[in-house]
């Protein structure tokens, strides 16, 4: 008998999910990615440092992924909005005299100061109005202590950065399989007004093959990812 799965809904004004950004450029996937699904597992858990036995553990299972977009009164489909930018500037205004203060200026690798000056201008990149149904596939003894760390979190909950906060209750409940699990999903999402628009699997399959690197293998200062291939499919 195979292990089931953890449903979690995502749903928020603003989402980012970053996959392959830079510092000056701050890029988001179009649907959450595993490390994002991990460190919001470990927000909750309030785990801290590099787990590198918890994300052993959870690196290879399942996780599917259903996004859903908002229907007009008429019951059709709203089209995806664009991707938001937003535009910061990080480290300006600050006297770098000032022990406090500079601390706030970007700096090199080194601490040295930045080549140009410590003042930097960053784009960053958000989906719009989007929710997410993620099945997890994992044991029942730890999926049953993710949901109750999901519904009491140690750290605050957010969806890819902190100024996107979660709308919904993230924990839905464990289910007997990904089926289950995902009819689960779409009850939620007809309450909600929402329509599937694309899902997210696995390994490949008919379906457009993405190969992404975001299987987390060490979390904390120095972050480590390897590739895992997933398959982009419209909703049935």
């Amino acid at each position: 008998m195979s292990d089931p799965y953890l449903l979690l809904w995502l749903e928020s004004p603003l989402q980012s999910w970053g996959h392959d950004s830079k510092f000056g450029r701050r890029d988001s996937l179009d649907f959450p990615t595993k490390s994002g699904v991990f460190g919001l597992l470990c927000c909750a858990m309030g785990a801290g440092g590099k787990q590198t036995e918890w994300l052993e553990q959870w690196s290879d299972r399942d996780m599917q992924v259903q996004a859903f977009v908002l229907k007009d009164r008429d019951g059709s489909p709203l089209p995806r909005q664009p991707l938001m930018r937003d535009f910061h500037m990080v480290g300006s205004g600050y006297d770098d005299k000032d022990p406090w203060q500079t601390l706030l200026i970007p700096k090199t690798g080194e601490g040295k100061k930045a080549v140009g000056g410590g003042t930097k201008m960053t784009y960053r990149y958000y989906l719009q109005d989007m929710a997410f149904a993620v099945a997890l596939q994992g044991p029942q003894a730890e999926l049953t202590k993710l949901e109750a760390a999901l519904q009491n979190p140690v750290w605050d909950l957010y969806l890819g950065r902190k100024n996107c906060v979660p709308t919904e209750f993230i924990a839905q409940g464990i289910h007997a399989d990904a089926v289950h699990a995902m009819g689960r999903a779409l009850e939620l999402s007809e309450s909600k007004g929402r329509q599937p628009t694309f899902k997210v699997l696995q390994g490949e399959h008919d379906g457009e093959v993405l190969t992404l690197n975001d299987v987390p293998l060490q979390f904390g200062e120095h972050k480590l990812y390897r590739d895992r291939r997933v398959t982009v499919l419209p909703a049935a």
